[in-house]
């Protein structure tokens, strides 16, 4: 097959894909709020199940009904969500309520301030181990990276977090 008739078939399968989302996108959205009652989820549901016909256009797009394949997946996605808010609902009823936490002080203020200027990999890496109490052996299980480059990271950390905390250590702020 050359190339020509490589784009043209792509082209033609964008179209159609493209021609059934626009026709039936609202259809299976006001269906499945029908379910949900929340616009928003249902909005997002039919785009992941557009999303996952996309991805496999080549199979779905030959299927006598790709709009009930879809339909189903979109259906699918909305009855796991159901079921994980069901569960979270069920437990939450029946868990003993949250302790009260402590107001947050102005030190927490002040250290979350200078952890947000701590780039991503090293705050991570702090928070687990200070926050989290987790060992470096952890760190390294839960991010999948040696030992060592946690240790490396936590030792980074710590000295962008200090030249943070500085600043408002000497009663200025950045």
């Amino acid at each position: 097959m050359d190339i020509a008739s490589t784009r043209k078939m792509a082209a033609t399968a964008e179209a159609d894909f493209s021609g059934l989302y626009q026709a039936r996108f609202s259809d299976l959205a006001a269906q499945l709020y029908a379910f949900t009652g929340d616009p928003s989820e249902t909005h997002d549901l039919v785009q992941e199940a557009f999303l996952r016909a996309w991805q496999r256009w080549h199979t779905v797009g030959r299927y006598e009904d790709p709009v009930g394949w879809v339909r189903r997946v979109a259906w699918n996605l909305a009855m796991s969500r159901h079921r994980r808010l069901r569960l979270i609902r069920h437990w939450a009823d029946h868990s003993q309520p949250a302790a009260a936490t402590a107001p947050t002080g102005p030190d927490r203020v002040v250290l979350v301030a200078a952890l947000r200027k701590v780039p991503e990999q090293l705050r991570r890496a702090l928070v687990l181990h200070y926050l989290a109490d987790l060992s470096v052996a952890d760190i390294a299980a839960e991010t999948a990276v040696a030992e060592g480059t946690v240790k490396s990271w936590l030792h980074r950390g710590r000295t962008e977090l200090a030249r943070h905390l500085s600043d408002y250590w000497e009663g200025g702020s950045r």
